[in-house]
């Protein structure tokens, strides 16, 4: 008789987004003549540049003639896309990424999920808290992160890092020296970011004691102040320790045409084994390659006109990321990130749980965000807010929790 994967029986609930969507479904069809805003869900909003559709089209058209046609792509991505990702994200920035050292898929989800296979799952696994859903469930479902408990939110063999106000939300070295560690910065849930010399503190603890890092950088493009590393291999060893992730949804406007890529150096070794070697196997093996098409529409997001384009999209939403700051913050409430990332972090107020705080902004403002006990135990009595809202609802959200 088969058997199941047991681990993912202990998985509580439903994936906190598809909890929120069926909440927000229940209530609007209780109340249909509610215009419901949505602040919740980090999608985007605005469409594609027009230089990324211009090379959609054309790369359609490439599809429609013999000569052009293209099958499957290589393993790693079309070598013009890599290319250009080694040039514009890293050499530009004085590091040497080498284009066999960069891997191209369908998300930065996907790769968050999926970079755990290549580990023993005897390995500990270290996570900020609160903390992106999808590094904590990925383990879960691996069988690494033990038992789940309930009453405190935590699974018994997960490291947490706790993330609070009091460390700036960027977490202090664990007292507990674990094999794997999840950092993302400007970090989701948070909006915080982390400077240079913070992060090269985990690089160095990292190399130590032999540990290596998983680096979510999926929100670089929003960063906006000097100190802060737009790329976690600008820390001297960081090669030797760290795999990053990146991504084209939030930076591009990708979510609807899924566009990401992981860097894994060669000179990150645990083992005696190269760790590219392994993620290129599991590529190869797992994934058939991102679509040709969103490979061209990619590679236009670096010329000239698609980054002055993107930029002016980044701008729009950080500029949604001050309206919600500046709202909350006259409103009385306890605000932090939306500086260097398109999420805002606050405080519930009168001591509401954050699914309190949730249900009270959806009844009585018909406003949607994130509990942000969703994110972890230490996410509980904080809620997130996202600026990938139109400008016009963005107002039109601020005023109604303004007149709450």
């Amino acid at each position: 008789m088969v058997k199941i994967n047991d681990n993912y029986l202990k998985l509580p609930g439903s994936y906190l987004f598809s909890t929120i969507g069926k909440k927000v479904r229940e209530f609007s069809a209780q109340h249909p003549d509610k215009k419901i805003i949505s602040l919740g869900i980090g999608d985007v909003t605005l469409p594609l540049v027009p230089e990324v559709i211009k090379a959609l089209h054309g790369a359609v058209d490439e599809m429609a003639v013999k000569e052009t046609f293209k099958g499957y792509s290589p393993d790693l991505g079309y070598e013009f896309l890599r290319s250009t990702i080694a040039e514009k994200e890293y050499r530009t920035r004085g590091v040497n990424i080498e284009i066999d050292e960069i891997f191209i898929s369908d998300g930065a989800k996907s790769d968050s999920g999926n970079i755990q296979e290549i580990f023993d799952t005897d390995n500990k696994v270290a996570v900020c808290d609160p903390v992106y859903p999808v590094y904590v469930d990925s383990n879960a479902m691996a069988g690494r992160a033990g038992d789940y408990d309930p009453g405190t939110g935590r699974w018994s063999k997960l490291i947490y890092m706790p993330c609070t106000s009091e460390n700036d939300f960027a977490p202090d070295l664990p007292k507990e020296d674990p094999d794997i560690i999840y950092l993302c910065f400007p970090n989701n849930p948070t909006g915080s970011a982390i400077t240079k010399a913070r992060l090269q503190e985990w690089v160095d603890y990292s190399n130590r004691i032999g540990a290596v890092i998983i680096y979510d950088a999926a929100y670089e493009a929003y960063i906006s102040e000097d100190d802060i590393p737009h790329t976690i291999y600008e820390c001297e060893g960081a090669k030797t320790c760290a795999i990053e992730i990146r991504s084209f949804s939030k930076s591009a406007g990708f979510t609807g045409t899924r566009l990401a890529f992981t860097v894994v150096p060669k000179e990150l070794e645990r083992g005696g084994v190269k760790l590219n070697s392994l993620w290129a196997r599991r590529h190869g093996t797992k994934f058939n390659g991102t679509p040709y098409i969103i490979q061209a529409g990619g590679a236009a997001v670096y010329s000239e006109a698609g980054r002055a384009q993107t930029k002016e999209q980044i701008a729009y939403y950080m500029n949604n990321a001050g309206v919600i700051r500046e709202g909350l913050t006259a409103a009385g409430y306890s605000v932090y990130g939306g500086v260097n990332a398109p999420y805002i972090w606050m405080r519930t107020p009168k001591n509401m749980t954050s699914w309190e705080f949730f249900d009270y902004l959806l009844n009585n403002a018909n406003v949607v965000g994130t509990p942000g006990s969703g994110f972890g135990p230490n996410g509980e009595g904080y809620f997130r807010l996202t600026a990938f809202g139109t400008y016009e609802n963005t107002l039109e959200a601020m005023e109604r929790i303004r007149k709450l």
